[in-house]
């Protein structure tokens, strides 16, 4: 069964989960979260993992939404265990120490949008189409989408974006900062594979010192932060990734992480 919800493949530390109910266009229910979630839960504790990349099944979507089926007829309290639920898994995936990827193919609406936006960066393929249409269902997000939205694109933008409901394709998606690049649905493979040998050529732990200072900078004044940066970029002088790296560049070669 958890196979079947979410695809795993692992290409030396680089993870790539396949929501994987393309008959319902990937939409979140109960069962999906939960897997995503004790399959985060295992990635957080091994210390080879050096990226994770999450897509959609099929070619339709990335992950339409949260599943209305499953949600029409909850009560408020359960409304709060589900949005809770999501939240949880989705701030697993957020404070993942390596950088978290969203692949973006076809529909990526409402909790899918909101998968997204708790991994570092997104890439769209030209057919994808964003949106979080809650309000259009007599409900507002809930799995973050209020808060990281604003984040990501400005505080103007969300409110536009969550209250009209309206959808957006991938242009405008890449015009306002949702997603870093797009390219043709026949390229997303092919930017996957590179993008896994790119990661995968990288001093490890400089990465997690890179994600590690951004991240937590962000939450601090800039002293703060800089005096973070200053600490975190010295102690990658403590290890041998340091002295391969610089070693392999004097000598012209491709350093071995």
């Amino acid at each position: 069964m958890s196979e079947q919800l979410i695809e795993v493949v692992d290409q030396a530390g680089i993870v790539t989960l396949t929501i994987n109910r393309p008959q319902a266009l990937n939409a979140l229910n109960s069962a999906v979260l939960s897997e995503l979630d004790r399959l985060l839960d295992e990635l957080q504790a091994r210390e080879d993992l050096r990226a994770v990349l999450i897509t959609g099944a099929g070619e339709k979507a990335f992950v339409a939404g949260a599943d209305i089926a499953e949600m029409r007829d909850k009560t408020p309290e359960q409304a709060r265990r589900f949005a809770r639920q999501a939240l949880a898994t989705f701030k697993r995936l957020e404070a993942l120490p390596v950088p978290t990827v969203a692949l973006v193919n076809g529909f990526c609406l409402g909790g899918g949008c909101e998968l997204a936006l708790a991994c570092d960066w997104a890439v769209a393929s030209d057919n994808a189409i964003f949106g979080q249409p809650e309000v259009l269902l007599g409900v507002i997000p809930g799995f973050g989408g209020t808060q990281r939205l604003p984040r990501r694109v400005g505080p103007a933008m969300a409110l536009d974006l969550c209250t009209t409901g309206r959808k957006i394709d991938a242009a405008e998606a890449l015009r306002i900062g949702l997603v870093n690049r797009v390219m043709a649905q026949s390229e997303l493979p092919a930017y996957m594979e590179e993008l896994t040998k790119q990661l995968g050529g990288n001093g490890p732990a400089s990465v997690r010192a890179a994600k590690q200072a951004i991240h937590d900078g962000m939450d601090q004044d800039l002293e703060s932060a800089l005096a973070l940066e200053t600490s975190l970029f010295a102690l990658c002088f403590a290890g041998e990734e340091q002295r391969e790296g610089m070693s392999a560049f004097v000598e012209k070669r491709k350093p071995d992480f």
